[in-house]
């Protein structure tokens, strides 16, 4: 499956970004999606991850900020990012896996190009 991330840019802090993430060469609906970001300085973390029954799990950092969501019609899943802060600064990558979820990127063999996300104060 190849992945697309958009939707990145620049935001005050405060502000809301909607990232996407579009895939094309499977079968999408039996794919748990996930991302990830890799701040300047810093190791890639994970950040939400959508499984195939759209169950969804988030680092604690984001929660309450952050909503993941699919749409298998259109092979799409998006991050909505609100209440955005300047250490959300970071390139923000999709990635996706068979099968059951997983917050450990060594088991995700799909990736994006990212996707970068700079909020301002």
């Amino acid at each position: 499956v190849q992945l697309q991330a958009f939707g990145g840019g620049l935001v005050l802090a405060g502000g809301s970004l909607r990232l996407s993430c579009a895939a094309s060469g499977h079968p999408f609906s039996r794919y748990t999606v996930a991302w990830f970001r890799r701040a300047p300085g810093k190791e890639r973390e994970f950040i939400a991850y959508i499984n195939f029954g759209s169950s969804t799990h988030y680092t604690d950092s984001v929660k309450g900020r952050f909503t993941i969501s699919r749409d298998n019609a259109k092979s799409t899943v998006y991050l909505q990012m609100n209440n955005l802060k300047p250490e959300d600064t970071a390139l923000y990558y999709c990635a996706a896996r068979q099968g059951s979820s997983s917050y450990f990127e060594r088991y995700y063999g799909y990736w994006g190009q990212g996707t970068q996300v700079t909020v301002s104060s």
